[in-house]
Parts: C-alpha cells; structure tokens; sequence
C-alpha cells in the first residue's frame, strides 16, 4: 500500500507554486483575461476599468501563489489526482473570497469602480477562475508528464552509459596494469585503484542522480591518470580550472565520457599524440566548461556524435533552456562547451 500511494505523487506531480514561472504563468493568464474583457464589443470598461482590473488580477495572482506555495506540501501528500483538485477548488475558493472583499471595499468606500451587483460580481468572478483554473491545471499536467517522459528517457539513457564499458578501455587498462606489476608496482596499484573508481561509476554504484562538479572532476583525473600510464607523452593535458563551485550539482558522467571522446578521437590516432584542454569559468551567472583537443588527421570512425547527443539531451532535461552544449570544430581543434546556469546549485 505505501508503493501505491507513492505512485500518484511521481506520475501527477504539481507545478513548483513557490518559483516564480508559476507566478508568472498566473499574472499572464489574468491580464490576457482582462484584456479580451476589455477589447470585446459591448464591454462597459474603460480605461479605468481596465487598469483596476489588472490591479485586481496581480492581487490575485499574488495572492493564489503565496497560499499555493505554503499549501504544496499538504496538496503533494493527497492521492490520485487529488492534488489537482485540490489546487483547482483553493483558486475558486481565493477568488470567491477575494471578490467578496474587494466588492465590499468599493461599496464601503464609494468607489464605483465595480459595475453590478454584489452576487453577480462574485459568481461571474469564480465562474472565471473555475474554467481558467482548470485550463492552466491541465497545462501543468501535460507539461510535467511530459517532463517525466523526459527523465524516464535521460534515466534510460544513463544507464545505458553506465552499462556500456568499452571494451578496448578495460583491455588496455588491464594490460598497463600487467606490465607495471614488475616495474613499478605502486603505480600498479593506482592504476587499480583509479580504474575502479571508474568502473564503480559506470556500473551505476553511486545510481544515477546528480553528483558535484568536483566528484565528476575527480573522476576525469582518474581517467587521465590511467590514460597516461597508456600513451605517455603523447597525452598532453593543460587544466585552467581555478575558481570553479566543487559542490555545483552535476549530472553524473557527464564529463568524463566528453573526455574520453576527446583521448580516442583527438590523441589516440595521432601518432605524434596532443593537448587535451580542460578550462572552466563562472561568469555573469554561468558556468562555462570547455573541453578541447585537437583534430585527428583522418575523421574517426563514429565521431563524438552519440556521446554528445545523449550530454546535450540530460543538460537539457537537468538545467532547462538557459543551458547549451555546443560543440564542433574550431580551427584544428574540436571544441566541446557546455554553459550552466549557477543557479541550480541552489535549486538542486
């Protein structure tokens, strides 16, 4: 019975009312409202109608959202599709009892900006607010399955990356590991060391929720260390990371893969080999990665193409419309960035 109750909530998840685009979305919805009431034909507002209207409605969007935010927890423990009904009759309910208010006060006061009476006022407001209401609920609904469409497609997709270990990369490893076990057993041992870090990670020990920025650039050090030991001079690493949020959630292996692609496609097929860039900044908001190495002298079989699809697909779904991944080549280098906004470290 506790899994049955628990369901309801993930596949009929409320929109967050305490973050500003549900505010948002309610004054816009209002103002559109009053605007057609004041465009249509036989309308009796006027200007002064129309603006105490906007006022009347940014009070009440206003007023809708702070009661919604501090009734979210108690609406998200409801069942079924409780929830949305429970949103949907407090909106009626706010406006019922707004309209009831905001009536008297202009009789109280002589104002006059209210035509009819004080039932009519009342009625044809929360008839208003039941059908909008119930129009943005249904947005709200489509979105968030939408958005659980989404997370269910970047879960898949993580555990695929996770599952897929490279059969070259754990050969080669093992075969450094071999051939160091005489020589230089401690750097043996790291290697060890280093490559199960990495195989914890791909085997999904850690599951595949957020980590930090610091974790996933440890995670990429290991990598490199292993990869080293392997090529020697020909991987060249240069690191301008200074400054960077260690504890900035980040998707985990969402770097180390770009890593990866960037040793097999941009060092290992040279014989002279190359310098890989790992840069990073914070500016105006943001957080700037750069990943970069240069071009093989013949296009790789597969490119980076996969690997950067399925990165730009989770940057998506974890940061929104404000993050980008661009990538491709600039000059005789195949550059990979990948802007975040910084504030999701707070809201993550």
């Amino acid at each position: 019975m506790p899994s049955a109750k628990r369901q309801p909530r993930e596949h009929l998840p409320l929109p967050d009312f305490c973050r500003l685009p549900a505010l948002f979305t309610l004054l816009v919805v209002g103002a559109l409202t009053v605007t057609v009431m004041w465009l249509a034909p036989d309308t009796r507002f006027g200007w002064r109608g129309y603006s105490v209207g906007m006022l009347f409605v940014a009070w009440l969007a206003v007023l809708v959202t702070l009661t919604l935010c501090k009734a979210q927890p108690w609406l998200q423990r409801l069942s079924g599709a409780m929830p949305y009904a429970g949103v949907w009759l407090a909106i009626v309910l706010i406006v019922i009892a707004a309209s009831a208010v905001a009536r008297w006060m202009d009789a109280t006061l002589g104002m006059a900006l209210i035509h009819g009476g004080y039932e009519q006022f009342v009625r044809d407001n929360a008839l208003i607010a039941a059908l909008l209401g119930a129009a943005m609920l249904r947005y709200f609904y489509v979105l968030a399955q939408w958005q659980l469409r989404l997370a269910a497609a970047a879960r898949a997709q993580v555990a695929a990356l996770q599952a897929r270990i490279r059969p070259h990369f754990l050969f080669n490893s093992m075969n450094t590991v071999a051939a160091l076990v005489r020589l230089d057993p401690d750097a043996a041992e790291r290697t060890v060391e280093d490559l199960s870090e990495l195989f914890r990670a791909a085997l999904g020990e850690h599951r595949s929720g957020d980590g930090t920025l610091g974790e996933e650039l440890n995670l990429v050090e290991r990598y490199l260390a292993i990869e080293q030991l392997r090529l020697g001079e020909r991987l060249r690493v240069r690191r301008e990371l200074e400054g960077l949020p260690p504890d900035f959630p980040l998707p985990r292996l969402l770097l180390q893969p770009l890593v990866e692609n960037a040793v097999r496609h941009g060092i290992q097929p040279r014989r002279e080999g190359g310098e890989i860039l790992l840069a990073g900044r914070c500016e105006q908001g943001m957080l700037w990665i750069e990943i970069a190495n240069p071009l093989p002298e013949q296009p790789s079989p597969g490119g980076h193409g996969l690997g950067l699809d399925n990165v730009r697909q989770r940057v998506a779904y974890r940061y929104g419309a404000r993050a980008r991944v661009d990538a491709g080549p600039q000059g005789e280098r195949f550059v990979v960035r990948l802007r975040l906004p910084l504030e999701a470290a707070r809201h993550g």
